[in-house]
């Protein structure tokens, strides 16, 4: 059996994270939900959904990267982007509140007549949101933030869109050990919801450095595969560079999959795949996936198990990258 990469992973443990959440997430075996949408793969749920902190998530994971950076460099205010129901600004307020720094916001689309959901947990985190109409408009807006703070003599910190950095990723390449720890044997296939690229990228680094044979499928929320292989494998070089490893061969040392058929009218808009999949999973096994992400890749999943996809001895685990708070926003 191939050797995990001993000198990468002791550099990866190495890497300073702040602690803010409490490890291992559960994996749970998902019979009745198996056995409601007839699967005969075995399947499992990594249940990132039940972080600890801020109401949990994946972005958890990468912020305990970037936070420890961020506060190493004697930040004082965190700044990130994304969208009104974002869940990465919800936990970046949340680890700002916890890490006793000032937050920024920068989200595009309208100021809501009623707070709710991430939104109202923003406020609650004590973060300051501001608005710009488009996507286009978010970089230049928080550089224009951070400019303004360092010419009062503060020291921001800029969070990109999802954290999703070789930084922030390193929190993910963790969890794949945590995995690796809970399973007497490593599952054929991962499932998850990806989008800006840092979950996919560090699950894929991960199973590379672990010499996992598992495949690691990306359900988009919103790119194209095209997009998505580009910013993952940007990523995973990324990475390899933090680890003190040949970062392109990284990138390449395996097949970086993705799929694009199950985002619908778009971006956050219910499909009818997603709501059948957000549907038998609670009404089978009492957990809840969002509209916008984990139903979508919920809804892959299935869509390759019922093509066939899936030979029936094989395991499945989907990783849950919770966001269920956004839809008490919609």
């Amino acid at each position: 059996m191939p050797q995990p990469d001993r000198q990468a992973l002791a550099a990866l443990y190495a890497v300073p994270s702040v602690s803010l959440a409490h490890y291992p997430t559960p994996i749970e075996e998902v019979a009745r939900f198996r056995a409601a949408i007839l699967s005969a793969p075995r399947l499992l749920i990594k249940r990132d959904d039940a972080i600890s902190f801020g109401f949990g998530g994946n972005k958890v994971r990468k912020i305990e990267m970037v936070t420890a950076r961020a506060r190493a460099d004697g930040a004082d205010l965190l700044i990130t982007t994304g969208g009104v129901q974002s869940n990465h600004c919800r936990v970046t307020a949340a680890a700002a509140a916890r890490l006793g720094m000032r937050c920024v916001i920068v989200a595009n689309g309208t100021p809501p007549e009623r707070l709710s959901g991430n939104a109202l947990l923003d406020s609650l985190f004590g973060a300051e949101v501001r608005y710009v109409a488009s996507r286009e408009e978010r970089a230049p807006a928080m550089e224009d933030v951070a400019s303004a703070w360092r010419a009062q003599g503060g020291r921001p910190s800029v969070i990109p869109l999802g954290a999703s950095t070789p930084l922030g990723a390193l929190g993910f390449v963790r969890a794949v050990g945590e995995m690796v720890a809970q399973l007497p044997f490593p599952p054929d296939y991962i499932f998850h919801s990806t989008s800006s690229g840092g979950t996919q990228a560090g699950l894929v680094a991960g199973c590379s450095l672990y010499q996992l044979a598992t495949r690691v499928i990306g359900i988009s929320a919103d790119e194209s595969v095209a997009g998505i292989q580009s910013t993952v494998g940007a990523i995973i070089e990324g990475i390899g560079g933090l680890l003190g490893v040949d970062g392109r061969a990284l990138a390449l040392s395996r097949p970086i999959e993705a799929d694009d058929r199950f985002i619908g009218d778009g971006y956050g808009v219910p499909s009818a795949a997603s709501r059948e999949a957000q549907a038998l999973l609670a009404s089978s096994e009492a957990l809840v996936v969002d509209h916008t992400y984990t139903a979508k890749a919920l809804a892959g999943m299935i869509g390759w198990i019922r093509e066939g996809r899936i030979a029936a001895d094989q395991t499945v685990l989907f990783w849950h990258t919770g966001g269920q708070v956004g839809i008490f926003g919609i």
